[in-house]
């Protein structure tokens, strides 16, 4: 298995961001297969579209090279072992940065990341808001499966555009901020942006359902919905949320075997990149 290209450490307690594959879709309802090889595929583009070779050596496709920032790439594991690997990510106070896999994989991470953290502010781009409550532990009930360990009143949506009416209702009943692309259209991306931040508390944590985007930037994904976010206001907002800091993120529902020569994965490679690079640097 290949390494990320923005890994560049082979030292686990010398880095400060870990990358982690979780290739599990075992608790998707969606009609759309194949996030599993999501992982293994993202590493594989970004050595191929974001790295080159120039005189032997080996540069990256934008200035994180020679970043003090120290990433270091895990490989894959076995969705049962996230709680104990994410609780030694923790307890090491280092960043996990997450390829899955179904999007039902954010609710063990953030469970086991509230342990230490407690109370978290959720970031959750998305065009689903995931707050299904009358069927638990699913790709569909992230949000309310997490509810004990986020903070709602400096939580947030972003991309939201397809609700089911039980979502709405839990949406209203909790008072959970939602951004939809038209209210970025409205408002503007840099409003937007300060928004968010100004909302957001001391503890971020960011899940990036990649159909938030739209899909004609991010065909690739496992239910794919119109209207949806560009790719540039989508990295916009990560970068801005970045500079505040974050405790983890996570990359879901990359699809590769209905992407279109791999742009998706190729987007969710310079993802990472941003998040690495923008990190705490307000």
């Amino acid at each position: 298995m290949e390494e990320i290209c923005w890994a560049n450490t082979d030292n686990f307690e010398e880095s400060e961001f870990v990358v982690i594959g979780i290739p599990d879709e075992s608790q998707s309802h969606a009609l759309r297969k194949g996030t599993e090889e999501a992982p293994d595929k993202i590493r594989q583009i970004s050595n191929i579209r974001d790295s080159f070779e120039r005189n032997g050596k080996i540069s990256l496709g934008r200035p994180f090279q020679g970043s003090e920032k120290k990433v270091h790439d895990m490989g894959n594991i076995h969705r049962d072992q996230i709680e104990n690997i994410y609780g030694k990510i923790s307890e090491s106070s280092k960043i996990p940065i997450s390829i899955g896999g179904d999007h039902s994989i954010t609710r063990q991470i953030i469970n086991t990341m509230g342990k230490k953290y407690e109370k978290i502010s959720l970031v959750y781009f998305d065009a689903h808001p995931d707050f299904v409550s009358s069927t638990t532990n699913y790709y569909g009930s992230v949000v309310n499966d997490v509810l004990s360990n986020i903070e709602i009143e400096s939580s947030v949506q972003i991309g939201i555009r397809t609700p089911e009416q039980e979502e709405l209702d839990n949406i209203k009943k909790w008072n959970l901020e939602i951004i939809t692309p038209f209210d970025i259209h409205e408002q503007g991306i840099k409003k937007v942006a300060n928004s968010i931040r100004n909302k957001l508390g001391d503890k971020v944590y960011v899940s990036f359902d990649m159909d938030c985007v739209d899909p004609s930037y991010a065909p690739g994904v496992s239910v794919p919905v119109p209207m949806g976010l560009n790719s540039t206001d989508a990295v916009f907002l990560l970068k801005e949320i970045a500079k505040k800091g974050i405790i983890g993120m996570d990359i879901m529902e990359v699809c590769p075997s209905f992407d279109v020569k791999d742009r998706t994965s190729h987007l969710a490679s310079r993802i990472i990149s941003e998040v690495l690079y923008s990190s705490g640097e307000a």
